[in-house]
């Protein structure tokens, strides 16, 4: 979209500069300056492919704010959504497997708070049903993976079995650590693409995945939402949790490949990146807990 469509914009006081900024994996974002300050301009269609719906994010976004957990949402039209700039430091994975205590806290706080602000359908993100998506959606598109398919489903079923009863709450959804921001004083969580209802356990095996949290980490930042160490039923729930997300991410870049181009981004490496993550986590799943998984 670039610099042309963001002169189009009608939110700008006075004369505006711009600049990309990297780390997106799915849209083109820019940071413009003008006279009322710094903002993110974030440029991305509707991906059905996805289940991602701009209007939904716009709709999680302007609830996480008005819950104190985003920036304020300033602007939003077709294609494009418009906050504050938030002056924060991007976390890193290293940066989520050190607190794990204070991320813990912070996502009790979302799921216990954001439901009182959304607004609109409900939408529901289970995990497992968006993997027999993706698996769908390659099949479809006979997609280069199609062999490694019937694992994928295979494993995500014996996955589903061992989630526990959990309540309902509104999640994030995509707890990459470049989706934590920290100002000094608070964390900040953007990006609600994947935001709506399910249970606790996607957020928190997700922000453990993806930051390569160690086992100890892990258990802290169970007991730091719960309260209290998790019983056996539901440690290996979340164990198993941590499979699906990495599963998860993995099938999201085989679909991203077929029909998406960000820039910089390569979505058949992220694959393999996440699929390598995958097996050490089954590994260390099947050394837990002494079950095999498909």
């Amino acid at each position: 979209m670039g610099r042309e469509a963001i002169g189009k914009l009608p939110c700008w006081r006075g004369d505006w500069e711009a600049e990309p900024l990297t780390g997106g994996l799915s849209n083109e974002i820019w940071k413009v300056t003008d006279a009322a300050g710094a903002h993110v301009v974030r440029f991305g269609q509707d991906y059905p492919w996805h289940h991602v719906s701009r209007a939904r994010e716009a709709m999680a976004a302007r609830a996480a704010h008005a819950a104190g957990f985003a920036p304020e949402v300033e602007h939003t039209g077709p294609g494009v959504m418009v906050t504050r700039f938030v002056e924060a430091r991007t976390w890193g994975p290293e940066d989520v497997a050190a607190d794990p205590a204070r991320v813990g806290r912070l996502l009790a706080r979302f799921h216990r708070e954001m439901p009182a602000h959304v607004s609109g359908p409900a939408y529901l993100f289970w995990a497992f049903h968006v993997v027999r998506d993706y698996a769908r959606t390659l099949r479809e598109a006979h997609s280069p993976r199609a062999a490694d398919l019937p694992r994928f489903l295979a494993l995500n079923a014996a996955l589903e079995a061992r989630q526990v009863p959990l309540p309902i709450v509104f999640g994030h959804h995509d707890l990459l650590p470049a989706n934590f921001l920290d100002d000094g004083d608070r964390l900040w969580l953007i990006d609600y693409e994947y935001a709506g209802f399910s249970t606790p356990l996607f957020d928190l095996a997700g922000a453990a995945a993806n930051a390569g949290m160690p086992r100890e980490a892990a258990r802290e930042l169970l007991a730091a939402y719960f309260g209290a160490p998790p019983a056996p039923d539901l440690l290996r729930a979340f164990d198993a949790m941590q499979c699906a997300a990495l599963l998860r991410e993995a099938m999201w870049a085989m679909v991203s490949a077929l029909y998406m181009n960000a820039p910089g981004v390569d979505y058949e490496d992220y694959a393999r990146q996440n699929l390598a993550a995958l097996e050490a986590a089954l590994e260390a799943y099947r050394n837990t807990h002494d079950e095999d998984l498909p």
